[in-house]
C-alpha cells in the first residue's frame, strides 16, 4: 500500500485506561487501513516526528479532524516502523510493515502539518494513561503496583 497524498494519517485508542488498545489509521480516497501498534511504538513515533518537523521548520496549518472509528477490528498488527525525509516532496514518508515474514507493508508521505498533528495527538493519548511509577516506570494501578524496585515490600512515594 503506497499513500503519496494521504486524507488522514492519525492515532486512537479503544478501550479503558490500563488496558488500552492502540490504533493508527491512514488513508488516501478510497483505500484505507487501520491497523494495531504497541503505546511504545506510538510514543517513539510522535517524539521522532516532532523533532523532524522542528529541525524543518514551523509548519503550515495543522489538520484538526482526526478521529476515526477506533471500534473497527484492526487490519493487521505492526511490527515495525520506519521513518524518512522526502526533501525532493518535502514529505516525511513513514513504513509500517506488518509483524510476522512476508507481511503487508504501508508506505504513507505525511505532510510536516500531518506529522506535527500526528505528534500532538498521539502525545496527548500516550500521557492520558497510568502514570508511571516514581521508582520503577512501570504504571501504577489503582489496584496496587509490586515495584521491582522495593521487592514489592512498600509502596512507592507519589
Amino acid at each position: 500500500m503506497d499513500l503519496g497524498d494521504p486524507d488522514m494519517f492519525s492515532v486512537g485508542t479503544s478501550g479503558p485506561v490500563g488496558d488500552r488498545l492502540f490504533l493508527l489509521h491512514f488513508s488516501e480516497g478510497p483505500i484505507q487501513a487501520t491497523v494495531k501498534v504497541e503505546k511504545q511504538q506510538v510514543a517513539v513515533l510522535a517524539t521522532y516526528l516532532g523533532r523532524i518537523v522542528r529541525q524543518l521548520g514551523r509548519p503550515g496549518h495543522l489538520p484538526e479532524d482526526l478521529d476515526f472509528d477506533v471500534e473497527v477490528e484492526p487490519d493487521w498488527v505492526v511490527g515495525t516502523i520506519g521513518v524518512s525525509y522526502d526533501e525532493d516532496d518535502d514529505r516525511l514518508v513513514v513504513i509500517v510493515e506488518e509483524a510476522g515474514e512476508d507481511g503487508a507493508v504501508a508506505r504513507i508521505a505525511i505532510t510536516r502539518e500531518q506529522a506535527a498533528a500526528f505528534a500532538i495527538r498521539a502525545t496527548r493519548l500516550v500521557e492520558a494513561g497510568r502514570p508511571p511509577c516514581p521508582l520503577c516506570g512501570f504504571p501504577l494501578d489503582p489496584s496496587g503496583h509490586d515495584c521491582p524496585r522495593t521487592n514489592g515490600h512498600r509502596p512507592p512515594a507519589t
